[in-house]
């Protein structure tokens, strides 16, 4: 089977941090996300992934380049911003004429891919599409289904809290559906592609399931998933916690809770505290220092005795000794400031 996997987005809630690092390739606790995302496919028979991106393209070279387990990953040059559909149909000359998967690239789950593949089957559709059940789908929309599964309708985000499903962002498609779009332009596959079928009359399901499912797209819940990844809450998941890198610099003398992961090269000073944190390579807690409910990004600094709580600090970002910052964002290779 193959896939396409959506890594085009600017990430802009996650900002500092997308600003010199793409999304997809920020680190989950011992890999980036992106292996996270490859290595499940590939447990699911996945052998050959295509992706594109307008954005930070030259980011993932290094990253495709020292990979050497599967799948295999092929390149597509997207100049321009094509959007969700614009992207899958950007792809259709290399997925070849059987269904195949799509999925966000940002997207940290434990979906039965396999499961949800012989579900399509034997529906005979032309889509179908994973389903997340939440308790309050305003930041998503909701997604309508008749009792079999037939998919009934794309709603806007509604006014008030109500529960529902939403859409989880893996697909699996028949190209042969989708060939009468044209990536000339950007194309929403949620918001012009399924409902055109939908409205055609197409053969469009949701694939329901008790999997774990997180979007990674702002700090809080880049965090979150960090934390269960250590709280092992994903099928197939082990990591100790705290998780320190073999190559990273704990101080003796530091304090680390349960859920901190610190990156290769990272160095936590003496009598420091970090607790609910994520510590990017080669960035560096001062003496004294505390870090909660915070991301550092690559090479960002903390001074001696400086504390930082609910902030994220991007690439090569310092604070000085004895500052304290609170729901602060610090861009790459700047000095925060009272």
């Amino acid at each position: 089977m193959k896939a396409v996997v959506l890594v085009g987005g600017q990430g802009t809630r996650l900002r500092p941090l997308t600003e010199t690092v793409k999304k997809e390739l920020l680190p989950l606790v011992d890999r980036e996300i992106l292996h996270h995302t490859l290595d499940r496919l590939v447990r699911h028979g996945v052998d050959e992934v295509v992706m594109s991106s307008p954005y930070l393209e030259d980011a993932f070279a290094p990253f495709i380049e020292a990979r050497a387990e599967d799948p295999a990953i092929t390149w597509v040059t997207e100049t321009d911003a094509l959007d969700t559909g614009g992207a899958i149909v950007n792809s259709l000359d290399h997925v070849g004429d059987d269904p195949f998967v799509a999925l966000n690239g940002d997207i940290l789950t434990d979906l039965d891919v396999t499961a949800m593949a012989g579900f399509h089957e034997e529906r005979s559709a032309v889509v179908t599409i994973a389903l997340h059940r939440v308790e309050d789908v305003r930041a998503f929309g909701l997604v309508a289904t008749d009792p079999d599964g037939t998919v009934t309708e794309f709603r806007e985000k509604p006014a008030l809290p109500q529960p529902g499903d939403i859409n989880a962002g893996t697909y699996i498609l028949d190209p042969a559906a989708l060939r009468a779009w044209r990536a000339d332009r950007p194309i929403s596959i949620e918001r012009e592609i399924f409902p055109q079928l939908i409205g055609d009359g197409r053969a469009v399901f949701g694939f329901s399931s008790d999997a774990y499912w997180r979007d990674l797209g702002t700090p809080e819940e880049y965090l979150q998933a960090t934390f269960d990844l250590l709280d092992g809450k994903l099928a197939g998941t082990s990591y100790p916690a705290p998780w320190i890198h073999p190559d990273a610099d704990v101080d003796l003398r530091a304090h680390l809770g349960r859920h901190v992961a610190v990156s290769a090269g990272a160095n936590v000073g003496p009598d420091a505290e970090v607790d609910d944190s994520v510590l990017h390579n080669s960035s560096a807690v001062g003496a004294g220092s505390h870090v909660f409910r915070s991301i550092l990004g690559p090479s960002a600094t903390l001074g001696a005795g400086a504390s930082v709580v609910d902030s994220v600090l991007g690439e090569g970002a310092s604070v000085p000794v004895g500052l304290t910052l609170e729901g602060a964002r610090v861009g790459p290779f700047m000095e925060a400031s009272a």
